[in-house]
């Protein structure tokens, strides 16, 4: 079928929520994807981080391959081994407590939200508030929604759920300020990916810490996008000040296929109890077979030193070139603030030229390259830039 033909069948048949590039892509390797026509492309936007093992792993597919013949869902009222397993991975590699699986990033911030409440109301709080940051993206479903102050501002979808206060990314003193005794959390990305790749600062990070211990409230890291090495280490917190209470994450995780999980303390881990919550298709064991492949590639020493390396590569090769006002972010998770070029009109031009990058409002640009690249792969996305942007 033509790209046309498609189109016009998309156009027809598909709520038109996205403004969809006109390509379709039709088979990807590693850090390569080729389309209908046979054109190849760079991507550095890796299906926006969820495929950080690259396209096709060898061991995702083999693990899908090998699963999908045997069994592929029974539901939660079952044990499966692969569910249990891969909770064992998150929880023992992160918080030490106990995770909830789910299908997407933002049912994994619903379950953080539930989780938040109900563990103020067991300390009395009959009125619980949760304290978030500006420029934050916690999801679509209306909890996560409604902790997302950019987008909880759109009259379409109001009322929205209340109990949510929105204070400045980077002001430490108007985080503590905000939380007092009615606060359930403070809910944060280590790093904002959706409004531009913002890096939360330690002063902050550490506020943080210090103002929910004072108040008995839960310190809740929003992982999705920085989860799973993306900055160097397996999970971000890592190379923070401070450790949180709850952590979600989701993308990378199922190395290409949909997952998520709400991982716990050991302090947190009975907040949650039967009957509070619950999900059809999460934990099953395709998904958990996928999981946990992809976990064995990327929880690697070797792997995770490299994605730091990497990322100071391309960094610094991005800021050399002239059109380049910044570079923000950690490992490889960049954003390239542009200096008098249009962001969509720059990805355009560079998708034309064989790479794949995600623009973010007027003038930044995002990448998120799978983990696995090497310094060839660097230097050919910086020469398609240098040569493109310049």
């Amino acid at each position: 079928m033509k790209v046309a033909e498609l189109q016009e069948l998309e156009s027809r048949w598909v709520v038109q929520t996205y403004p969809r590039a006109p390509i379709e892509f039709v088979r990807g390797e590693g850090a390569r994807l080729t389309d209908s026509d046979g054109n190849e492309y760079l991507d550095f936007l890796a299906g926006i981080s969820v495929c950080s093992v690259g396209h096709c792993h060898p061991a995702v597919v083999e693990a899908v391959r090998d699963q999908v013949g045997k069994l592929t869902h029974t539901s939660n009222l079952y044990l499966t081994e692969g569910g249990v397993r891969l909770a064992e991975r998150l929880c023992a590699s992160s918080l030490g407590g106990k995770a909830f699986l789910c299908n997407s990033g933002t049912e994994a911030n619903e379950c953080a939200i539930k989780l938040a409440r109900k563990h103020a109301h067991a300390r009395g709080i009959s009125d619980p508030e949760i304290v978030v940051l500006e420029g934050a993206f916690h999801g679509r479903t209306m909890g996560s929604l409604s902790a997302t102050p950019g987008l909880s501002g759109n009259p379409s979808f109001a009322p929205y759920l209340p109990g949510f206060t929105a204070v400045p990314r980077d002001d430490a003193g108007a985080l503590e300020a905000a939380v007092g005794e009615r606060t359930a959390a403070v809910l944060m990305e280590p790093i904002q990916g959706e409004t531009g790749v913002h890096v939360i600062g330690d002063e902050v990070i550490a506020a943080a810490r210090e103002a929910c211990d004072a108040a008995g409230a839960l310190l809740v890291f929003d992982e999705i996008q920085t989860g799973m090495g993306r900055t160097g280490s397996l999970w971000a917190y890592e190379q923070l000040p401070a450790r949180p209470d709850v952590l979600t994450t989701a993308k990378a995780l199922g190395g290409g296929l949909p997952v998520g999980a709400c991982v716990t303390s050991s302090e947190t881990a009975g907040v949650l109890e039967r009957g509070d919550h619950g999900s059809t298709f999460a934990g099953g064991p395709l998904i958990a077979a996928a999981s946990l492949a992809a976990f064995g590639v990327i929880d690697d020493p070797e792997l995770l030193r490299r994605v730091r390396e990497l990322g100071g590569r391309l960094s610094k090769g991005i800021e050399a070139i002239d059109a380049v006002a910044e570079v923000r972010g950690r490992g490889l998770m960049l954003g390239a603030r542009l200096d008098g070029l249009d962001a969509k009109e720059s990805a355009a031009r560079l998708l034309d030229e064989g790479l794949i990058v995600n623009p973010i409002g007027d003038d930044t640009l995002r990448f998120l390259p799978p983990l696995v690249i090497g310094e060839a792969e660097v230097d050919e996305a910086l020469e398609i830039l240098g040569r493109t942007l310049g």
